[in-house]
């Protein structure tokens, strides 16, 4: 099975080599590859405590790893902080909503889009970034309203308009569409595709298997810390070790 570096270019916007977590005893990770690449919406599936958080933790800073690098076209960034990682076009949402309580969703949005102005060349007025990106999430209806009123889906959808606010090369979203209606996934289904056509190079970790299986080009599964497979998702689906350790799981929920 060829990885998806091979099967669509040499240099990965987003490229993770042999990266090792050990907690104590406990092998977190263990020697982990990902590449992600322009474009395309590279899925990242497995079972609950398989690695997948903990290896989003190593790509954006948050997290030293054991061993392994992680680079972004070519440059290894694996010794610079969270913040030279964000100015260098990484952005995420998290598996627990991480959002601003006291403010709105404007609010929440617009913080993130002062940030990027100053330290970027971008000449964008960061009030008008905002707005834009409000429309494109769907959420002009409760643009002023308080974080804390909205759904869980809603909220999520928020945390991925502060992300679009920075600009992002590589976006890593952590379960973003949980806690989505159907029609809230058909949705965000649609804006993912827009995103990569747009040459983002999107990470997707998320347990709905039928959005994975529908949106992502390529797909990585890690199960005990290790990837067991990497492939397309017709590929991942007839793979028998995925099927053993994840997707005969929960085929039953999909």
């Amino acid at each position: 099975m060829l990885s998806p570096s091979t099967r669509y270019g040499s240099v990965p916007r987003l490229d993770v080599r042999g990266v090792s977590v050990r907690f104590g005893g406990n092998m977190a990770l263990d020697d982990a590859s990902l590449s992600a690449d322009e474009g395309r919406v590279t899925g990242l599936i497995g079972p609950n405590g398989a690695g997948k958080t903990t290896l989003f933790n190593v790509v954006t800073g948050l997290l030293p790893p054991t061993s392994g690098t992680v680079a972004i076209d070519g440059v290894d960034i694996t010794r610079l902080n969270p913040y030279k990682r964000a100015r260098r076009g990484l952005a995420r949402t998290f598996q627990r909503l991480e959002l601003f309580t006291m403010l709105t969703v404007r609010e929440n949005i617009r913080v993130a889009a002062d940030i990027h102005r100053r330290w970027s060349r971008d000449k964008e007025d960061p009030a008008e970034r905002t707005d834009a990106i409000i429309g494109r999430i769907g959420l002009r209806a409760t643009a002023d309203v308080r974080v804390t009123s909205l759904p869980t889906g809603q909220g999520r959808l928020v945390e991925l308009g502060r992300a679009l606010a920075c600009n992002p090369r590589v976006l890593l979203l952590d379960e973003p569409a949980s806690g989505q209606d159907d029609s809230e996934t058909e949705q965000f289904s649609r804006l993912l595709r827009e995103l990569a056509d747009e040459g983002v190079a999107v990470v997707l970790v998320e347990h709905d298997v039928q959005l994975v299986m529908s949106v992502c080009d390529v797909i990585s599964v890690l199960d005990f810390g290790r990837v067991i497979a990497k492939g397309t998702p017709a590929e991942i689906q007839s793979d028998e070790a995925v099927l053993t350790a994840y997707l005969g799981a929960t085929a039953g929920s999909t």
